[in-house]
């Protein structure tokens, strides 16, 4: 190990999250501070079919903006809960959609230089519309089915800049070779 911690202490806790600041020992022996983000793993989902994923549109307060992102979340109430449960269910909640086919893809980590958060990617197939479920954090959350080539020309136009988003859509792009891909 190349960093000891001497210490830790929250600094910050919310139901969402915590900030830890670690006192720290590195290999040279000098000290230092760390800050730490800890949050839970979330489930992301990539709803596919002929052609096209549904995506989703919500405001993004940190960002002050909207964007396009793959549906995703994780449930603070129901932190035992397998990453497979929670993707279905964000995909039933954001979307309506029901997936007849889900398939893990893996865990990727978001920013691990300064958090623990990991996220787990699903590919979900044999979809079947229903009614979304939504939160009141999601109220003004919208969908759309986006083929793949126009999914494409949004990233590089810079419309869709879901670092999670990108990086799940790159883990299926590597695995999977499905029509329209």
């Amino acid at each position: 190990m190349t960093i000891r911690t001497l210490s830790s202490r929250d600094v910050y806790r919310n139901p969402w999250m915590t900030v830890r600041e670690d006192s720290i020992q590195r290999q040279d022996g000098s000290t230092g501070i760390y800050g730490v983000v800890l949050k839970p793993d979330f489930s992301i989902v990539i709803p596919y079919e002929e052609g096209a994923f549904h995506l989703v549109e919500q405001y993004r307060y940190p960002v002050q903006g909207r964007y396009l992102e793959f549906p995703m979340g994780t449930w603070e109430t129901q932190v035992d809960a397998s990453p497979e449960t929670v993707a279905a269910g964000e995909l039933k909640e954001e979307t309506g959609l029901v997936a007849g086919k889900m398939t893990y893809l893996g865990q990727l980590f978001i920013a691990y230089g300064y958090s623990n958060q990991g996220m787990h990617v699903f590919l979900a197939e044999e979809l079947t519309p229903g009614a979304q479920e939504l939160s009141p954090e999601e109220s003004d959350l919208v969908c759309k089915k986006v083929p793949v080539a126009e999914f494409e020309a949004l990233i590089l136009s810079g419309h869709i800049k879901d670092s999670a988003t990108l990086s799940a859509y790159c883990l299926l792009r590597m695995q999977r070779r499905i029509p329209g891909l």
